[in-house]
């Protein structure tokens, strides 16, 4: 049986770990069933990516091995997929997505011609000349240029989900962008641990390959346990929302005759406003656009424009604005001092202590308890 050094026991940690989260994610029946099953291949192929596949496999293999090795072209293509399908709700898997694993087909199909189907004496060979090889070289340029690409990408899906989120939905979920966010930029720290080693694989120094494969495994054993932690204290994260929506610098560019219209007049938001006051649709903690555009019997892109671009604030915050002052007005009132914090931002539309706090810290530059106590004060 081989020794197993420092770097296997690393890797066969974070193999397991790796493959019995995505064993749950597969196999949860709960909702976002397509993520997390998205998910779980992703972690899958994260999970087999580094682990020292000659303790594994036979040494006579190494066509598996490579076909494995390669699978690191599905990587990036797995973790966008899953980033697409939890921000948008009406997310689905099509064919055309197929066209994320061409890399994969072409660096195989490079392969036939210097690899697959050779005899052990030639893979040998070139396993140890692997950074004389053109085609060695131009794969691990592929590899690390289509991470920077996916990578900006993904950065710019979750900008534009969240921007849409704030300007079509007033009730919690942003601290889920911030999340994502977070995960992408671990995920890009792993894969310039990832280029670092690879920089060290074609030069001789051999220690330092070594103990960067061990620096990259530990940070990929970390995002395993940190993602995990993250998914057992938020299990209701998750808020996507409708592809179909539009930003409304997008509503803007397809509406410039109605827009030079409604600047001349603010007849449209004082009426918007005085609506908002006297029906107080922002009690409703699921509150979205679309239905305050129904209530208000308008059409939904002119109620978008009127809150995000004329009165120039996403439709998160000036809900939000409602909440917090309806709120100030029931924590001034010494005759409501028996409503709890808690009760209080139910009753004013929120769903979240947190998002509630954060709020009203915003708007007011100090917590609800403090605002509370300093009211009462003055009044005594």
């Amino acid at each position: 049986m081989a020794n197993f050094n420092l770097l296997d026991i690393i890797s066969v940690i974070s193999l397991f770990i790796g493959l019995m989260f995505a064993v749950f994610l597969f196999s949860n029946r709960g909702t976002n069933k397509l993520s997390n099953r998205i998910f779980a291949s992703f972690l899958f192929l994260l999970a087999i990516d580094n682990v020292f596949l000659s303790k594994i496999i036979d040494q006579n293999s190494y066509n598996i091995s490579a076909v494995i090795a390669l699978l690191v072209f599905l990587q990036l293509p797995a973790f966008y997929l899953y980033i697409i399908s939890v921000c948008y709700s009406d997310f689905k898997l099509k064919v055309i997505h197929l066209i994320h694993t061409i890399p994969f087909v072409v660096v195989n199909l490079l392969m036939l011609t210097s690899f697959y189907g050779f005899d052990s004496n030639s893979v040998i060979i070139l396993f140890s000349n692997v950074s004389d090889t053109f085609k060695n070289n131009f794969i691990h340029i592929l590899i690390h240029a289509q991470v920077i690409c996916y990578i900006i990408v993904v950065f710019v899906v979750i900008h534009r989900a969240k921007k849409i989120r704030l300007e079509n939905y007033a009730n919690s979920g942003i601290t889920f962008y911030t999340w994502l966010f977070q995960l992408t930029v671990v995920l890009s720290i792993l894969h310039a641990f990832a280029i670092l080693k690879n920089i060290y694989k074609f030069s001789e120094y051999d220690t330092f390959y070594f103990w960067s494969r061990v620096l990259l495994q530990l940070v990929e054993l970390a995002i395993f346990c940190w993602y995990i932690l993250n998914a057992l204290k938020n299990p209701n994260l998750f808020k996507s929302v409708d592809s179909k929506l539009k930003l409304t610098s997008n509503l803007v560019s397809e509406n410039k005759t109605q827009i030079a219209e409604a600047s001349k007049t603010n007849e449209d938001v004082q009426t918007l406003k005085q609506y908002m006051v006297d029906e107080e649709p922002f009690l409703n903690s699921s509150l979205t656009i679309q239905d305050l555009a129904n209530q208000m019997e308008l059409n939904t892109k002119d109620v978008s424009i009127l809150i995000n671009h004329t009165i120039g604030k996403h439709f998160f915050d000036f809900i939000n604005e409602y909440r917090i002052h309806k709120a100030t007005q029931v924590l001034e009132d010494p005759t409501q001092n028996e409503l709890t914090v808690l009760e209080i931002l139910y009753n004013v539309g929120f769903n979240s202590k947190s998002s509630f706090n954060t709020a009203f810290k915003k708007h007011t530059g100090t917590t609800p308890t403090l605002y509370r106590k300093s009211k009462q004060q003055k009044s005594a």
